[in-house]
């Protein structure tokens, strides 16, 4: 059996369990130690408010970079993607890196919902065909290409997800 087939569904356990606990712990109030030692804290990943009962979808996909290239990856996201994805409706939810010695070199694993299964296509494209964006993608690709591969999962929340 191939490797990735192997890996694959073990990541999704992986990022089930690390997300259900990450929405079940409690929050840091304002008034908490880390909050006053400089740590934010952790935001919840509420649903819009124009986001009908049961319609929202979560994306959870799989950046694989070029060797040495994921700084620069993270860099993009950090400082302009995320910005780019709120704007055409996705909202941020979470972004990993695995732990594993073979894939936290190369391996960001993020994910973001839409209103529906239908509007995350719609808001790719606007996403695609924003200036600003393939801006920012011609910019952060200077010194060579980043991406090797992606891979894309969409998902639908359970009746006892923490998060809906």
């Amino acid at each position: 059996m191939p490797r990735r087939f192997v890996i694959a569904p073990l990541v999704a356990v992986l990022f089930a369990v690390l997300f259900a606990a990450a929405c079940s712990a409690p929050q840091s109030s304002p008034a908490s130690d880390s909050a006053s030692a400089g740590a934010t804290p952790t935001p919840t990943a509420s649903a819009p408010a124009d986001v009908a009962a049961g319609d929202r979808v979560f994306e959870i996909r799989t950046y694989t970079t070029l060797p040495g290239r994921l700084d620069a990856l993270q860099a993009r996201f950090r400082d302009h993607t995320m910005q780019i994805f709120e704007k055409h409706g996705m909202t941020n939810v979470g972004y990993w890196v695995p732990q594993d010695s073979a894939r936290k070199d190369n391996t960001l694993i993020y994910i973001i919902s839409h209103a529906s299964r239908a509007q995350a296509d719609k808001n790719w494209e606007a996403f695609g065909n924003d200036p600003e964006w393939q801006k920012v993608a011609a910019e952060s690709e200077k010194d060579g290409k980043i991406i090797d591969k992606i891979e894309s999962v969409y998902a639908t929340a359970t009746d006892y997800s923490p998060i809906k």
